[in-house]
């Protein structure tokens, strides 16, 4: 079992461009140095964050990250978030507990917070080249859960569905989540990611009914495809809705 993601791609290729990212087959950013965005998530034996609640903690780490004065232009973590985009898209969540998350805090990076989450999120390093805090800790251990049913979600806001017929680890649902949130950002103006931004980055997670993903997978929207080289068989996982509705959205709500 391992949350340890592989490239995603897009269901629909048509009218992608040619070095995309999400395209399925083998392109010139294979060719360059592969990057990781490292995810990690504090889970301690004795309170544990909600299942939900880490998905959507991690979607908005992600978000954070792309959107922080030190990924774009001169930044001092710029050069790496171009150098990781350049190539294909891979997100890793490992885990974290009493001194390792205190060693893991320590590096450069940026803490995220949900209701019963937390999530450091890190800029991009070499597939080769993790820092040794962050290299020994588990990919495995993510089984979490919900102790309680979770609020439907909020659909006045971004909505990151995913698919009913899998069963992944929190880990690895986490890193897919985080993709859709990616692709979420992706297709905003820059007032809308503002918006976004200014109002927290709300955002909902959702596992959708069987009917509704078949609509979901149909419509055109942003689509998550796993290359399947970790717990799943290649496809689709993650459907991200309702990306242009942030410039409605007031403050912070999670559904």
């Amino acid at each position: 079992m391992s949350s340890n993601d592989t490239p995603v791609s897009l269901s629909e290729t048509a009218g992608l461009p040619a070095d995309s990212p999400f395209r399925p087959e083998r392109t010139n950013r294979d060719e360059a140095q592969q990057y990781v965005l490292p995810l990690v998530v504090h889970i301690e034996k004795t309170a544990p964050p909600a299942r939900t609640d880490a998905l959507r903690t991690a979607a908005r780490a992600v978000l954070v990250m792309l959107s922080d004065e030190r990924s774009v232009g001169e930044g001092e973590w710029a050069q790496a978030m171009r150098d990781w985009q350049d190539a294909r898209i891979r997100k890793v969540v490992r885990r974290a507990r009493g001194a390792e998350w205190r060693k893991a805090c320590a590096l450069p990076g940026i803490t995220v917070t949900g209701e019963s989450a937390e999530v450091r999120v890190f800029p991009p390093v070499p597939l080769d080249g993790w820092p040794k805090e962050l290299a020994k800790l588990q990919v495995s251990g993510t089984e979490l859960e919900d102790p309680e049913p979770h609020a439907a979600p909020d659909l006045a806001g971004p909505v990151l569905w995913l698919n009913p017929e899998l069963d992944m680890s929190a880990g690895k649902e986490m890193a897919q989540v985080g993709h859709g949130a990616q692709l979420a950002w992706w297709e905003l103006s820059e007032p809308e990611r503002t918006a976004w931004r200014e109002a927290g980055f709300p955002l909902s997670v959702a596992t959708a009914e069987a009917d509704r993903w078949r609509e979901l997978t149909l419509s055109g929207l942003p689509v998550v495809e796993d290359a399947g080289f970790t717990e799943i068989a290649p496809g689709k996982t993650v459907v991200a809705e309702g990306a242009h509705r942030v410039a409605s959205l007031p403050a912070l709500r999670q559904g």
